[in-house]
Protein backbone atom coordinates (compact mmCIF):
# COMPACT_ATOMS: atom_id res chain seq x y z
CA UNK A 1 0.00 0.00 0.00
CA UNK A 2 1.44 3.36 -1.02
CA UNK A 3 0.83 6.57 0.89
CA UNK A 4 0.66 10.17 -0.30
CA UNK A 5 4.05 10.79 1.35
CA UNK A 6 5.62 7.94 -0.66
CA UNK A 7 4.04 9.26 -3.87
CA UNK A 8 5.50 12.73 -3.21
CA UNK A 9 8.92 11.29 -2.33
CA UNK A 10 9.02 9.20 -5.53
CA UNK A 11 7.87 12.14 -7.63
CA UNK A 12 10.51 14.43 -6.13
CA UNK A 13 13.34 11.97 -6.80
CA UNK A 14 12.15 11.54 -10.40
CA UNK A 15 11.98 15.32 -10.83
CA UNK A 16 15.53 15.60 -9.46
CA UNK A 17 16.60 13.00 -12.04
CA UNK A 18 14.92 15.03 -14.80
CA UNK A 19 16.84 18.11 -13.71
CA UNK A 20 20.12 16.14 -13.59
CA UNK A 21 19.49 14.86 -17.13
CA UNK A 22 18.71 18.42 -18.27
CA UNK A 23 21.92 19.67 -16.66
CA UNK A 24 23.87 16.93 -18.46
CA UNK A 25 22.27 17.93 -21.79
CA UNK A 26 23.24 21.57 -21.18
CA UNK A 27 26.94 20.66 -20.90
CA UNK A 28 26.82 19.38 -24.49
CA UNK A 29 25.54 22.70 -25.83
CA UNK A 30 28.37 24.83 -27.08
CA UNK A 31 29.16 28.24 -25.66
CA UNK A 32 32.09 30.46 -26.55
CA UNK A 33 34.22 28.68 -23.94
CA UNK A 34 35.95 25.35 -24.30
CA UNK A 35 34.49 22.41 -22.37
CA UNK A 36 35.82 18.83 -22.60
CA UNK A 37 32.24 17.48 -22.29
CA UNK A 38 31.58 19.04 -25.70
CA UNK A 39 33.40 16.13 -27.38
CA UNK A 40 31.34 13.48 -25.50
CA UNK A 41 28.98 13.20 -28.46
CA UNK A 42 31.79 12.62 -30.98
CA UNK A 43 32.50 8.94 -31.68
CA UNK A 44 35.59 7.54 -33.40
CA UNK A 45 36.15 4.21 -35.18
CA UNK A 46 38.32 2.05 -32.92
CA UNK A 47 39.01 -1.30 -34.61
CA UNK A 48 35.48 -1.50 -35.97
CA UNK A 49 33.69 -0.23 -32.84
CA UNK A 50 32.39 3.33 -32.56
CA UNK A 51 33.62 4.68 -29.21
CA UNK A 52 33.39 8.13 -27.62
CA UNK A 53 36.66 10.06 -27.88
CA UNK A 54 37.02 9.99 -24.09
CA UNK A 55 37.51 6.19 -24.30
CA UNK A 56 40.42 6.34 -26.74
CA UNK A 57 42.14 9.57 -25.67
CA UNK A 58 42.72 11.93 -22.78
CA UNK A 59 40.50 15.00 -23.25
CA UNK A 60 41.39 18.13 -21.25
CA UNK A 61 41.58 21.92 -21.45
CA UNK A 62 44.73 23.72 -22.61
CA UNK A 63 43.18 27.14 -21.91
CA UNK A 64 39.73 28.78 -21.84
CA UNK A 65 39.32 28.47 -25.61
CA UNK A 66 41.25 25.29 -26.47
CA UNK A 67 40.57 21.60 -25.80
CA UNK A 68 43.49 19.19 -26.03
CA UNK A 69 43.03 15.57 -27.08
CA UNK A 70 45.90 13.19 -26.35
CA UNK A 71 45.30 9.79 -28.07
CA UNK A 72 46.43 6.74 -26.12
CA UNK A 73 47.58 4.94 -29.27
CA UNK A 74 49.84 6.28 -32.02
CA UNK A 75 47.54 5.53 -34.99
CA UNK A 76 44.40 7.08 -33.50
CA UNK A 77 45.35 10.76 -33.96
CA UNK A 78 44.22 11.06 -37.58
CA UNK A 79 40.95 9.16 -36.91
CA UNK A 80 40.12 11.36 -33.90
CA UNK A 81 40.94 14.52 -35.82
CA UNK A 82 38.69 13.39 -38.73
CA UNK A 83 35.83 12.48 -36.34
CA UNK A 84 35.96 15.92 -34.66
CA UNK A 85 36.11 17.71 -38.02
CA UNK A 86 33.13 15.73 -39.38
CA UNK A 87 30.99 16.22 -36.24
CA UNK A 88 28.26 18.87 -36.37
CA UNK A 89 30.06 20.98 -33.76
CA UNK A 90 31.80 23.19 -36.32
CA UNK A 91 35.27 22.60 -34.85
CA UNK A 92 38.58 22.56 -36.71
CA UNK A 93 41.17 20.43 -34.86
CA UNK A 94 44.91 20.79 -35.53
CA UNK A 95 47.55 18.12 -34.86
CA UNK A 96 50.79 18.97 -33.13
CA UNK A 97 52.69 15.71 -33.07
CA UNK A 98 50.75 13.34 -30.79
CA UNK A 99 48.58 16.12 -29.38
CA UNK A 100 45.42 17.34 -31.11
CA UNK A 101 44.41 20.92 -30.32
CA UNK A 102 40.76 21.88 -30.79
CA UNK A 103 40.41 25.68 -30.70
CA UNK A 104 36.92 27.03 -30.02
CA UNK A 105 36.06 29.47 -32.78
CA UNK A 106 34.16 32.54 -31.61
CA UNK A 107 30.47 32.06 -32.36
CA UNK A 108 28.63 34.35 -34.75
CA UNK A 109 25.58 36.24 -33.51
CA UNK A 110 23.36 33.95 -35.60
CA UNK A 111 24.95 30.81 -34.10
CA UNK A 112 24.51 32.23 -30.58
CA UNK A 113 20.81 32.78 -31.25
CA UNK A 114 20.49 29.22 -32.57
CA UNK A 115 22.15 27.91 -29.41
CA UNK A 116 19.84 29.91 -27.12
CA UNK A 117 16.86 28.46 -29.01
CA UNK A 118 18.30 24.99 -28.44
CA UNK A 119 18.75 25.73 -24.72
CA UNK A 120 15.15 26.96 -24.45
CA UNK A 121 13.91 23.85 -26.26
CA UNK A 122 15.88 21.58 -23.88
CA UNK A 123 14.46 23.56 -20.95
CA UNK A 124 10.92 23.16 -22.27
CA UNK A 125 11.46 19.40 -22.66
CA UNK A 126 12.66 19.19 -19.05
CA UNK A 127 9.63 21.20 -17.86
CA UNK A 128 7.29 18.85 -19.75
CA UNK A 129 8.94 15.88 -18.02
CA UNK A 130 8.42 17.57 -14.62
CA UNK A 131 4.78 18.38 -15.42
CA UNK A 132 4.15 14.80 -16.53
CA UNK A 133 5.53 13.59 -13.19
CA UNK A 134 3.15 16.03 -11.42
CA UNK A 135 0.19 14.66 -13.38
CA UNK A 136 1.16 11.04 -12.58
CA UNK A 137 1.54 11.84 -8.87
CA UNK A 138 -1.84 13.61 -8.76
CA UNK A 139 -3.47 10.62 -10.49
CA UNK A 140 -1.93 8.26 -7.91
CA UNK A 141 -3.31 10.41 -5.07
CA UNK A 142 -6.78 10.49 -6.69
CA UNK A 143 -6.67 6.70 -6.99
CA UNK A 144 -5.85 6.42 -3.27
CA UNK A 145 -8.91 8.58 -2.46
CA UNK A 146 -11.08 6.56 -4.84
CA UNK A 147 -9.90 3.32 -3.17
CA UNK A 148 -10.65 4.96 0.22
CA UNK A 149 -6.99 4.74 1.32
CA UNK A 150 -6.73 8.52 1.75
CA UNK A 151 -9.19 11.32 2.67
CA UNK A 152 -10.19 14.18 0.39
CA UNK A 153 -8.45 16.62 2.76
CA UNK A 154 -5.28 14.58 2.36
CA UNK A 155 -5.76 14.73 -1.42
CA UNK A 156 -6.02 18.55 -1.36
CA UNK A 157 -2.93 18.84 0.86
CA UNK A 158 -0.98 16.42 -1.34
CA UNK A 159 -1.93 18.20 -4.53
CA UNK A 160 -0.81 21.52 -3.02
CA UNK A 161 2.53 19.96 -1.94
CA UNK A 162 2.97 18.35 -5.36
CA UNK A 163 2.33 21.73 -7.02
CA UNK A 164 4.92 23.41 -4.75
CA UNK A 165 7.51 20.77 -5.67
CA UNK A 166 6.67 21.20 -9.36
CA UNK A 167 6.98 24.99 -9.13
CA UNK A 168 10.34 24.68 -7.37
CA UNK A 169 11.73 22.31 -10.04
CA UNK A 170 10.41 24.46 -12.90
CA UNK A 171 12.00 27.55 -11.32
CA UNK A 172 15.32 25.66 -11.12
CA UNK A 173 15.05 24.76 -14.83
CA UNK A 174 14.27 28.40 -15.72
CA UNK A 175 17.29 29.52 -13.72
CA UNK A 176 19.55 27.02 -15.51
CA UNK A 177 18.21 28.11 -18.92
CA UNK A 178 18.84 31.78 -18.07
CA UNK A 179 22.38 31.01 -16.86
CA UNK A 180 23.23 29.02 -19.98
CA UNK A 181 21.78 31.74 -22.25
CA UNK A 182 23.95 34.32 -20.50
CA UNK A 183 26.99 32.11 -20.96
CA UNK A 184 26.23 31.72 -24.69
CA UNK A 185 25.57 35.41 -25.32
CA UNK A 186 28.71 36.54 -23.46
CA UNK A 187 31.31 37.48 -26.07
Amino acid sequence: MTTTAEIKKTMESKMDQSIAAFQHNLTKIRTGRANPALLDTVHVDYYGAMLPISQVANVSLLDARTISVQPWEKGMGAKIEKAIRESDLGLNPASMGDLIRVPMPPMSEERRKEMTKLVRHEGETAKIAVRNLRRDANEHVKKLVKDKLASEDEQKRSEADIQKLTDRHIAAIDQMVAGKEQEIMAV
